[in-house]
């Protein structure tokens, strides 16, 4: 991509709607990634964590962050133009509250829970290596008892937003900085690998870097994959084919991330601006912090309500359709009452804006 094209690419498309600044499809996408999410944790709740169709879902904490960092450059940089001091600041501001978010969250499981780490990291008692594996490497599993940390995914996407609020300061002076950023960071990565070593934090904000690169393609290359989607669906097939064929590596995942939520978007665009499933998810979309949130602690109720339920098949799909049900609901309730209560709505975006 030239000089030219980025300092001239013109303002996403948005389409007329209750919020003019939004577009649907990518809302589409978005809340088509939290039912995947859904689906991934009710696996790990209900079924178990050995299967092989995990393979076919790793690409959705990536997709996650490749799609936060493309709306960064295609909506917000056209939007608030590449070097505002506003954009800096709401970014900066908007990844501090993800943090903070996540270590509210963590704090109330820490509380709740006795095997806790979060719950360690209050009392002083965790070492440097817990804490570092939760802010630095990002290697910790969640667990259902709260055994080491939940909601991690917050975490990179909140350095994403941070590093991009720096950046985009840079960029006044370097408008290449994004391009130049990334690649050192995947530079790290892959030192880091050659010598047995990982950092997942890292390994998600290259990805979501690479998002914000991907984000400067003009309104009229996006418009071309709507209009031509069989080269997605080729590329996605392939994808699909090597994951099944060859181990799933971060490599892998990085194009699992793009080409996923590209499919997704296509899908978006194609759909009808209209019906009852569609809107459910473009709505599900504008609060997917939201819902991602509400839907580990929904399944997290069901799963403790279910627990001496035999199981079966019947309960397995009660509880999935449980599950999705439920999060749809909490996102209309929390929709419905920020245009009942101005309190309500300013508390909502206080938190999540």
């Amino acid at each position: 991509m030239t000089t030219q094209s980025i300092a001239t690419a013109e303002p996403a498309k948005i389409k007329v709607g209750a919020n003019p600044s939004r577009i649907p499809a990518f809302d589409f996408t978005k809340g088509t990634l939290v039912l995947f999410m859904v689906l991934f944790h009710w696996l790990n709740y209900f079924y178990g964590p050995y299967s092989a169709i995990y393979t076919y879902l790793r690409f959705l904490t990536p997709s996650f962050i490749f799609i936060t960092g493309f709306l960064i450059s295609y909506v917000h940089f056209a939007k608030y133009g590449l070097s505002s001091p506003k954009l800096s600041g709401r970014l900066f501001v908007r990844g501090a509250k993800l943090v903070a978010v996540f270590i509210a969250l963590n704090a109330v499981i820490g509380f709740l829970f006795p095997l806790s780490l979060v719950r360690d990291m209050l009392s002083g008692s965790a070492g440097w290596t817990s804490v570092s594996a939760v802010f630095v490497t990002g290697l910790v599993t969640s667990g259902p008892a709260g055994k080491a940390a939940a909601f991690t995914i917050l975490i990179p996407i909140g350095y994403l937003l941070i590093v991009s609020s720096l950046l985009s300061m840079v960029s006044r002076y370097f408008k290449y900085i994004f391009f130049v950023v990334s690649l050192a960071a995947l530079s790290w990565m892959v030192a880091l690998g050659s010598h047995g070593t990982q950092s997942a934090n890292l390994e998600l904000v290259t990805i979501g870097l690479f998002g914000v690169v991907f984000g400067y393609a003009p309104p009229r290359a996006v418009q071309k994959l709507v209009d031509h989607p069989w080269i997605i669906v080729c590329a996605y097939c392939a994808y699909l084919a090597a994951i099944t064929f060859w181990e799933v590596s971060l490599y892998a995942q990085m194009a699992g991330a793009c080409l996923t939520t590209a499919l997704i978007y296509v899908t978006g665009a194609k759909a009808g601006e209209k019906g009852p499933v569609r809107s459910r998810i473009v709505l599900l979309g504008r609060y997917s912090l939201f819902g991602y949130i509400a839907q580990i602690a929904i399944l997290q109720i069901l799963r403790r309500s279910l627990m001496f339920v035999e199981d079966g098949y019947f309960v397995l799909a009660a509880s999935f359709v449980a599950a999705v049900a439920l999060t749809m609901t909490s996102v209309e309730l929390v929709d419905y009452l920020r245009r009942l209560s101005n309190t309500f709505d300013r508390g909502y975006k206080a938190i999540f804006a």
